[in-house]
């Protein structure tokens, strides 16, 4: 159990950067730029190499990614809001373009761009992905203010 509370802490996106990657067909980071990997507090060489998923948030339904790869799997690309995990366990928010990559007609890799999120958007979205993993998955998000004895109790449980 994670009983810090770096969790909570929020890495703004800068409104003049673009977050970009590339990944091949399966998901494994093939390139990311500087913006990437400062925001989401690994080295570029921590992450080429790596399933993309490795800054998933837990906080994002699990339905969100199964969209976004039927998209791409039929040739079109996505769109969306999504909630990433940083290295240190904070979090960043990105609206996503994924698209595929192609050569001579073939397709050969995937990019994203990902740009920052307004304030309130951020907050809708968070209701709507509790919401979404509430309803598909029997999930929730629970904050729980307790003794550290008990705490430790809990993680010794789990």
């Amino acid at each position: 159990m994670d009983t810090s509370f770096d969790m909570f802490i929020e890495t703004i996106v800068p409104h003049n950067e673009l977050i970009i990657s590339r990944t091949d067909l399966s998901g494994i980071i093939t390139y990311v730029n500087e913006t990437f990997a400062e925001i989401s507090g690994y080295r570029p060489e921590e992450l080429v190499g790596k399933p993309h998923n490795i800054v998933r948030h837990p906080d994002m339904p699990k339905s969100v990614y199964a969209d976004l790869w039927k998209s791409l799997k039929e040739h079109e690309s996505w769109n969306g809001y999504v909630k990433n995990l940083r290295k240190d366990k904070g979090y960043y928010w990105v609206h996503a373009h994924i698209s595929g990559v192609y050569k001579e007609g073939e397709l050969v890799e995937y990019k994203s761009i990902r740009e920052p999120v307004e304030r309130a958007k951020k907050v809708e979205m968070q209701q709507l992905y509790d919401k979404m993993r509430e309803e598909e998955e029997n999930s929730c998000r629970v904050v729980l203010y307790t003794s550290c004895d008990k705490a430790k109790e809990i993680e010794e449980n789990l």
